[in-house]
């Protein structure tokens, strides 16, 4: 599991009561810690492209519909709580997605 990678996630808050499918943005030099840090996603569009990200299905990600990265909604977990890791965004939609974090959290 590294940075980019596309899990499904049990539980580990508000927004992730019930299994789904999350994107981990938590750094690869942090690996062997016991927690996660993840961008949650959603099948429900809003109005928000500074920070709801359009991820399209493909084989490479593992999605089965159209998804949204909520860069609104992210989450920290133990490592157990991700039940499988089901691919990995592209390059293009990881760099978005870092741009949509940095906007979100005022970063720059």
């Amino acid at each position: 599991m590294r940075r980019g990678s596309v899990v499904t996630v049990a539980g580990g808050g508000d927004f992730s009561g019930k299994p789904r499918p999350a994107i981990v943005i938590q750094a690869d030099a942090f690996e062997r810690t016991s927690s996660v840090t993840l961008c949650l996603l959603t099948t429900t569009d809003i109005e928000a492209p500074l920070f709801r990200i359009a991820i399209d299905p493909e084989p490479a990600n593992g999605l089965k519909t159209r998804s949204w990265a909520m860069a609104d909604k992210l989450v920290t977990v133990r490592r157990d709580r991700i039940s499988t890791e089901i691919g990995h965004i592209s390059n293009d939609e990881l760099l978005r997605l870092s741009r949509a974090l940095i906007v979100f959290l005022g970063l720059a």
